[in-house]
């Protein structure tokens, strides 16, 4: 069975939708001690970081992983600022005010962690998949509104393609499911290649 390193609803909801049976095991990593310039190799960080905790708990409980522990991990990144998850409403409304009518790039870190609870080896697949996502050009009552949801500061970049802030998204280049929180075309692959769905 393919075990889940994230607390996210959203990537919880993709997996149910695709089909995939998983269960979910939140690693604990204390995501704001992992620090890097680099938006890829901090995502990357991170989700490696989330799948190689849970695996090795999973392995020291004699619990079997056979198609692997997935780790995730978002960034924004508009322009040079790398943006996680907002602090509160008044730094949601202000990243607001830069990514209306603009462009940014959203950056997933995959960390798939396999191996055998008596083997004692782990393996891992890492891969970042990014995604282009367009802003439609808002209004500052537009903005507040939609801070006032609440919806922002729960989600990386300060939007959820998959809720209201669908509503405020024009146009993406790439993987439509990365910008929810995982890229479902990546994981088939790594699924597919030697690990099984089900388990």
């Amino acid at each position: 069975m393919l075990t889940l390193a994230s607390a996210s609803p959203a990537r919880r909801r993709l997996l149910e939708q695709a089909g995939l049976v998983h269960r979910v095991r939140v690693s604990g990593v204390d995501e704001a001690s992992v620090v890097d310039a680099d938006p890829q190799r901090l995502v990357q960080r991170l989700a490696q970081a989330k799948a190689t905790v849970v695996a090795q708990a999973l392995a020291a409980e004699g619990i079997s992983f056979a198609a692997g522990v997935l780790g995730c991990d978002s960034v924004l990144v508009l322009g040079d600022e790398v943006c996680g998850k907002p602090r509160d409403a008044v730094e949601a409304a202000a990243r607001w005010r830069r990514m209306a009518g603009g462009w940014g790039d959203l950056h997933t870190g995959h960390c798939l962690v396999t191996g055998t609870v008596a083997g004692g080896g782990l393996e891992a697949r890492q891969a970042v998949v990014t995604t282009r996502v367009c802003f439609a050009p808002l209004t500052e009552a537009e903005i507040q509104a939609y801070v006032a949801t609440g919806e922002p500061l729960a989600c990386a970049g300060a939007f959820a393609l998959e809720g209201r802030g669908g509503l405020l998204v024009e146009r993406i280049e790439g993987c439509f499911s990365n910008v929810i929180g995982l890229s479902l075309p990546l994981l088939r692959r790594w699924l597919s290649a030697g690990s099984p769905v089900q388990g």
